[in-house]
């Protein structure tokens, strides 16, 4: 169980990194007058994942301490 817990760690990491990069750049584009529409909207969107994301990670970590 150590070892997928490492692994969900390691892949929560990755998507938080993802996250950051892929909200953070469309963000400093817009602000420079680059495709603002598009940059909101790719956000939005990327935020709606992640919340998804959030919350299936929420329900995995509910079901694992129901188990144990």
């Amino acid at each position: 169980m150590k070892e997928a817990k490492d692994m969900l760690r390691i892949v929560g990491i990755i998507f938080l990194g993802l996250f950051i990069v892929v909200v953070v750049v469309p963000l400093v584009f817009a602000a420079a007058g680059i495709a603002f529409v598009a940059a909101i909207k790719l956000a939005v969107l990327l935020i709606k994942v992640a919340v998804t994301l959030a919350v299936v990670y929420l329900v995995l970590a509910g079901v694992r301490a129901l188990i144990k």
